[in-house]
């Protein structure tokens, strides 16, 4: 990895903290990240306890889990900013495989939540509701789908998506999909 990719992901992880400390205490806990599957799980129009919410917030907290693990901290935590951007980018600088088995139930989650027809990948239309929750405009999202779609099928499947949020971290991509 060069350089500049790691200053772009250090910046994107810097970012994500700020977003995931919902209370905003300067430290990452689980509340932090059940609190932003509930916050996505709204946003789609579930409660947090549905099937769809709870599977985003197993992922999320499936994921807060392995990097505190990876900062030397409980499953509790707490995860300070420096420790969160060492573990944090260690999974984006490991590639697919280090990233791919900690964000990918995260992804899943969202896919569940997006994919209101139930056919297992997102179209245009399903696409523009995700990128509405996070706050992206039409136009942006229309370009954003083309970027993404890298077999052209007209849909995204969960490992389009999953490879996109990856690249984002990476600094190869920047359509940001996790808001």
């Amino acid at each position: 990895m060069t350089m500049a990719v790691g200053n772009i992901a250090q910046e994107r992880l810097a970012k994500r903290f700020d977003k995931w400390d919902a209370n905003g205490d300067g430290v990452l806990e689980p509340s932090d990240f059940v609190t932003e599957a509930a916050n996505i799980a709204t946003a789609f129009g579930e409660t947090p306890d549905s099937a769809k919410g709870a599977q985003l917030r197993d992922g999320f907290i499936a994921m807060f889990e392995h990097l505190a693990g990876k900062a030397g901290v409980g499953a509790q935590g707490p995860i300070d900013r420096a420790q969160f951007l060492q573990a944090a980018g260690e999974v984006v600088e490991g590639g697919a495989a280090t990233f791919n088995p900690v964000l990918g139930p995260v992804t899943k989650g969202i896919v569940a939540l997006a994919d209101k027809n139930g056919d297992g990948v997102i179209d245009e239309a399903e696409f523009a509701v995700w990128l509405h929750v996070i706050g992206l405009g039409e136009k942006e999202g229309r370009a954003a789908f083309q970027q993404i779609d890298t077999d052209g099928s007209g849909t995204l499947s969960e490992d389009e998506l999953l490879t996109a949020v990856r690249r984002f971290h990476t600094g190869d991509l920047d359509v940001e999909l996790l808001g």
